[in-house]
């Protein structure tokens, strides 16, 4: 990706200095926010407890997301405070981390960019969303953000959360590497703002409060697959007036897509799949919305709640 030499966006808050903290985020309605990260779920008993099945799933996941299992039998299920411990003393940033920012902040500018120029060409103003980078965990007005959720997009606060080290589990623990998979994560998260602008996310939020179970993570699904094609707009726009794209850059968003579909990750994880409970798609979906965004750049070619997915 040709993204050195080139100007990085004033809107990045860099929380990194600050001592780390990695409480639980709180609970949402079904689902959680579309856009955001999901949290980890809280099952509640009829009396308002958690009850044997419930703590026996949060467990599993605290599991899966690294987290101490004691907090939660130490705190009786309530509101807690995950693993939070002695605090830290800060450690100034390397020159990896640095180069890191700095790209991020070029990235950043870029979905600012053709973004600013969509929206006006359709008679709208863009606001443009701020990208937080944060180190282990940080508050949002959507709940707390911590690394293992990975990037996440608040709609209450407009913001995009990244951990920076989410970058070497992309390359390392998805085997996805490439600076132009790592642009695809920020161009996706930023496909949520785009929806949150346009009014999508609080139509899908309302939807999927009077919605089953099942029917909420289809909503679900159908948001994710509109923002991977959005980010694949934000890469044709992006190489047509930047001309920033360098051959094989479409093929690592692509394969980062694929390495984060539903079905792969279920199947890593718990060796079967299972269909239902899938929210952001599969691989081959994801990668097929982002390759239609980058082929069309045209917004309506987005639409994934019009029809078949």
């Amino acid at each position: 990706m040709r993204w050195r030499g080139r100007k990085g966006s004033e809107n990045v808050e860099d929380r990194r200095g600050q001592p780390g903290r990695r409480r639980m985020p709180f609970p949402f309605p079904r689902g959680g926010f579309p856009g955001r990260g999901r949290p980890i779920p809280m099952p509640r008993g009829r009396a308002g407890g958690i009850g044997l099945v419930g703590l026996l799933a949060i467990l599993g996941l605290m599991f899966f997301f690294g987290v101490d299992p004691r907090v939660i039998l130490e705190n009786g299920g309530g509101p807690i405070s995950v693993g939070e411990g002695p605090r830290q003393p800060s450690r100034p940033a390397s020159p990896e981390e640095q180069e890191l920012k700095q790209f991020v902040s070029v990235v950043l500018k870029t979905t600012e960019d053709v973004w600013s120029q969509r929206f006006q060409a359709s008679g709208r103003r863009y606001t443009k969303p701020t990208l937080v980078l944060f180190r282990g965990g940080t508050d949002s007005r959507c709940g707390t953000g911590v690394t293992q959720m990975g990037p996440f997009y608040c709609p209450i606060d407009q913001k995009v959360y990244i951990d920076l080290s989410f970058y070497d589990d992309l390359k390392n623990r998805f085997r996805a590497p490439g600076d132009f998979a790592q642009a695809y994560v920020i161009a996706h998260e930023i496909g949520h703002h785009v929806q949150t602008l346009l009014g999508i996310t609080e139509q899908v939020t309302r939807a999927r409060a009077r919605s089953s179970e099942r029917e909420s993570n289809a909503l679900q699904v159908r948001m994710e697959l509109q923002a991977d094609c959005l980010a694949g707009l934000w890469a044709h726009h992006a190489q047509r007036e930047l001309q920033i794209v360098e051959p094989g850059d479409i093929d690592e968003a692509l394969n980062a897509a694929a390495a984060i579909g539903d079905d792969r990750l279920q199947k890593r994880t718990q060796g079967y799949v299972v269909p239902d409970a899938f929210t952001h798609g599969t691989s081959e979906q994801r990668v097929r919305w982002f390759r239609r965004g980058f082929e069309s750049g045209q917004f309506e070619a987005c639409d994934a709640f019009g029809g078949g997915i």
